[in-house]
């Protein structure tokens, strides 16, 4: 399997658009992997992991060619995982050529935020049956795409939601991605996690060297989080792990993070990154 991070960030991205803060301004001035967007990746070139407002962004610093992916997995409705009015575009009339039914699997928040984007009534007349379907997922739902075991489980995230971490199993590789969530999982969801062994875990970073109350994680409840799945065999030596979805409000530089990653056996993300296990 290969995972691309197609971008890093928390909600406001980093730098914030708003924001002056001394890390959004050394952003601002570096460049390079200081600059990340909103929170997305991409599993063999075949699994799409969210949808933010700056996925037209990854397509075209990436060359992605996003009509040939039929699989979309959202983790929860906030904006900066789903923007879901870009949808619209997949139908002929504004994108030519896409390749067969794109399927948006996701919560009941996530179905009602697609529906309210692509029904307005100026897109009415571009009705989306033949481009895009939308499947709900129930907590602990798991079903195959394109030969892929995917896994839908309760996240620590918004209580208003059930917002969903992912594992995504295919030809004896295995794959948790774990963002948005804190570390106050239910018994059954820790259960479900804890009866696979992973190539590579994604952890949610948000708050830097903080230690979050549930919602996320810092860095503290990453490696938590990890040593949770080394004392019930879910991940080992080999197993990859790295830290994804960060925020300026965590205030550590890249060059930080990185810093406590090579500490830790862990890998610091960036915008464009790939790992393939």
């Amino acid at each position: 399997m290969e995972i691309r991070y197609l971008g890093t960030a928390a909600a406001e991205g980093w730098p914030a658009l708003f924001c002056d803060c001394a890390l959004c301004c050394r952003a601002r001035e570096v460049g390079g992997k200081e600059l990340r967007t909103r929170t997305q990746a991409l599993v063999d070139d075949t699994l799409l992991i969210d949808l933010p407002p700056d996925t037209y962004t990854h397509a075209i610093r990436d060359r992605l060619q996003l009509g040939k992916i039929q699989h979309l997995l959202v983790t929860h409705s906030h904006m900066d995982h789903f923007f879901p009015v870009e949808l619209i575009h997949r139908h002929e009339h504004f994108g030519h050529g896409a390749k067969g039914m794109l399927h948006v699997y996701g919560n009941e928040a996530v179905e009602k935020a697609f529906y309210d984007a692509v029904l307005i009534d100026r897109f009415k007349v571009h009705p989306l049956d033949d481009a895009v379907r939308f499947i709900r997922l129930e907590p602990f739902d798991t079903f195959e795409a394109e030969g892929y075991q995917i896994t839908a489980v309760p996240a620590d995230h918004d209580k208003r939601e059930t917002c969903y971490i992912y594992i995504i199993e295919k030809e004896g590789r295995c794959l948790l991605y774990g963002h948005d969530t804190g570390l106050e999982l239910s018994p059954k969801a820790w259960d479900c996690i804890f009866r696979h062994h992973y190539d590579l875990v994604s952890m949610d970073a948000t708050m830097g060297r903080k230690h979050s109350e549930r919602y996320h994680m810092g860095l503290p409840d990453v490696l938590d989080f990890a040593e949770r799945l080394q004392k019930q065999g879910s991940i080992g030596k080999e197993t990859i792990k790295v830290i994804n979805h960060f925020s300026h409000n965590g205030e550590m530089t890249h060059e930080e993070l990185e810093a406590f990653a090579g500490e830790h056996g862990l890998i610091a993300s960036y915008d464009g990154m790939r790992v393939s296990f």
